[in-house]
This record gives C-alpha cells, structure tokens and sequence, in this order.
C-alpha cells in the first residue's frame, strides 16, 4: 500500500504547486489540499491495521513527507506533524482508539506537545486549561494532542513535574484565528488553540515521559515492530522529513530557474561555477535523507527482530536527524543567494522554499547544544546528565 500513496502524491504535484499562493493568503491548508492529501492515504501510513491505517514502514512514511514537502511545504509540513500523530495514538487506551477511529479511521490530531496547559485530577481524569501554540494543520483536524503539566487543587504544577500527553475533541478547545502571522510556513495554519475548564477521562491522558521512554508501548499489549521504535526516532524524523522534502524542493526550483537562464557572464549552464554550487547543494541534500533512512532502516531491523535498540544508536540518530536538517538548510541558503536578485520575486517559487526551509529549523527538534553534546558524550563511553539523556531517550 505504501507505493500507491507515493503514487497519488506524485499525481498530486501540479496540484500542491499550484496551489501554495491560495495557502500563503489564507494562512492555512485550502479545503480542497486537505481533502487530497486525506484521500492520498499518507495520514494513515502509521496507524494500525485494525482502523483502516497501513502500519508502514517509517522509511515509506518519511518518503511520501519528504514527496509531498517538495511540491508544497506547508503540505508537507501538516503531513510530517500530522501524520506522525496516528504512531503515539496507537499506544494509547483502546477505549481512546476505539473513540477516535471506530467511525471515522480519517480523523485528524494537531499539537503541540509543549506543557503549556494545566491538568488537575479530578474524579475519573482531569480539568484541563491552557493555551497553546503552533498548532499546526488546526484547521483540518478533529482532536488535539496537546501537553500539559499535572497540577494540584491550586492549579500549580506539582512537584516533581509530571508532563502529559492529553487527547481533546473539537468541541472541547477553540482555534484562536489570527495567531499565524509569520514570514514562513505560512500555508500551515499553526494557530492557538484554547482548553478552558474540558474535563478529560484518565484514558485520554498518558504520561509523557512513558511514551518516550518505552514504557507506553510495553504497557499498550502491542507487539507491531512499528509501535516499537522509540518516540524520539519518529516523531523528529517526521518534522526533519518534512524540512528535507521542503529543501528538496529548493533545489528542484533552482535547477529550473537556472537550466535556461542567461546571466551577465551568458547561459548558466555553461557556468561552471553555478554548476558546482547545484552539484553541492544536491550532495548535501541527499546525504542527509540517505543518513535518515539508513538510520531508521536499521532501527526497525533491529525491532523487527525482536531487539533492543541501544541508547547509543538512539543518540547517534538524533545527532544525525539534526545535522541532516541543519545541513540540507545551509545548502538551501548558499543555493539560493547564487541565483541572482530573481530568486526574491513572488512570482517564483523559490522564495517559498527558501524561507519555509529556514521556518522550519525553528522546531524545538532541530535544537543543536544538547544534541551534540550527548551523542558526544555517549562516544566517549560515559553518559551525559539526565536533562540531555531525556532528550534522547
């Protein structure tokens, strides 16, 4: 099934182009681009089986973002953050599955994860109040999947802090229009969202240091290879494919403009300085997804054979997701400034690529500092702090 939905986002691609000026001015996906990339079956690559999804491979699932990133990248955008989404749900309460996908396996969750609400116990679950931000693709979805700190009586988070993944229904929080105004990732729609006072049953809630940690899916009863891989090897990856597949895009854009464009020294194609620049960029873009599919392929090897995947090879990957999209950014950048003061008009998509690429290396996943400095650490043979090791676990 993962080739078919590689084969309708490429006939999507005249599409998502030609669309992506009507999603800049409407600050979100348009109806109709959601509803393909609904029926493209790309949002269901990581759900299970049993309600209607495809269990994937994650390599399928990363290809047909970075596919999708590079015609549009804000669709490509909603179906790495999105898309992702399906993967933690499926180690959720089955009552919860059950009542996202029973009647509806096309059901949508935005974000964010970010613990910017408050959850206080209550009889059967919790209050829940907050405000959120970036969250993306809000417009086209029916739940969130937002964070939130648990809080006592007094709405104070309690010590130690114990961080929540909380599922909330449409009718239970509000999108705040007009919070999406920004010079990238216009077409994304990552707008707030408001809970004010929703109460959440105990199944609609999970304890977020379990789900990366492992212990929500031991705890699921799941034995799929899929549900297996660590939280910080899916979810990363699912926003790095989407700024890969977007600089993807990038280049395509560049080798277009420039194949038949003559400069003040003549044809660019006869440059032979331009055409070094292309052929860098090219490299780094496309070592940095072959590192993130090689990654991701032997980590899954290693569940699907019933295997650990060491702490490690789980920092090593994350110091690789990172570097991949910081690479593949810069040679956007470096790319972009060699193609002359055209490359700035709006009526060239290369801007577009341009600017959502760097948009896109704002994500908490792409920080640099503790990244690096665990993976060099775990090199070395000793173990960084606990505040990096949570990171990477």
């Amino acid at each position: 099934m993962a080739h078919e939905v590689l084969a309708r986002i490429d006939e999507m691609a005249d599409f998502l182009q030609q669309q992506s000026p009507e999603a800049e001015k409407l600050g979100r996906l348009p109806d109709a681009t959601a509803s393909k990339l609904r029926q493209s079956g790309l949002m269901r690559m990581l759900q299970p089986k049993e309600y209607g999804g495809y269990e994937a491979h994650p390599n399928d699932f990363l290809k047909a973002v970075m596919a999708t990133g590079a015609n549009d990248p804000s669709t490509g955008w909603i179906a790495g953050v999105v898309g992702v989404h399906p993967w933690e749900t499926a180690i959720n309460d089955d009552r919860l599955q059950a009542e996202l996908w029973a009647d509806d396996n096309d059901a949508w969750m935005a974000s964010p994860y970010a613990p910017m609400g408050m959850a206080v116990p209550t009889d059967g679950g919790y209050i829940l109040n907050g405000r959120w931000s970036f969250s993306s693709g809000t417009d086209h979805c029916n739940w969130l999947v937002i964070g939130a700190l648990v809080g006592d009586a007094e709405g104070k988070p309690v010590m130690p802090f114990q961080s929540l993944h909380v599922m909330v229904p449409r009718p239970d929080y509000k999108i705040i229009e007009d919070t999406w105004n920004v010079v990238g990732l216009q077409g994304t729609g990552s707008k707030d969202v408001v809970v004010e006072n929703a109460f959440i049953p105990d199944y609609r809630a999970i304890d977020a240091a379990k789900v990366m940690d492992g212990r929500a899916f031991k705890e699921s009863g799941r034995d799929e290879p899929l549900y297996r891989m660590p939280w910080t090897a899916i979810f990363p990856n699912a926003i790095s494919a989407a700024v890969l597949g977007i600089c993807e895009g990038a280049l395509n854009a560049a080798v277009n403009y420039q194949k038949d464009r003559i400069g003040m020294a003549g044809a660019t194609a006869e440059d032979p300085y331009m055409m070094a620049a292309i052929g860098e960029a090219a490299s780094e873009i496309r070592s940095s997804r072959a590192t993130m599919l090689y990654n991701m392929a032997e980590m899954f090897d290693l569940v699907s054979a019933g295997k650990e995947i060491p702490y490690e090879m789980r920092a090593y990957g994350r110091r690789d997701q990172v570097r991949g999209a910081w690479r593949a950014v810069r040679a956007v950048n470096e790319l972009f400034t060699r193609c002359g003061g055209n490359a700035l008009s709006t009526d060239k998509p290369m801007h577009r690529f341009w600017r959502d690429a760097n948009a896109g290396l704002n994500h908490a996943v792409f920080t640099t500092g503790p990244i690096y400095h665990a993976s060099a650490a775990v090199s070395m043979g000793h173990m960084p702090e606990d505040v990096i090791r949570k990171a990477l676990i």
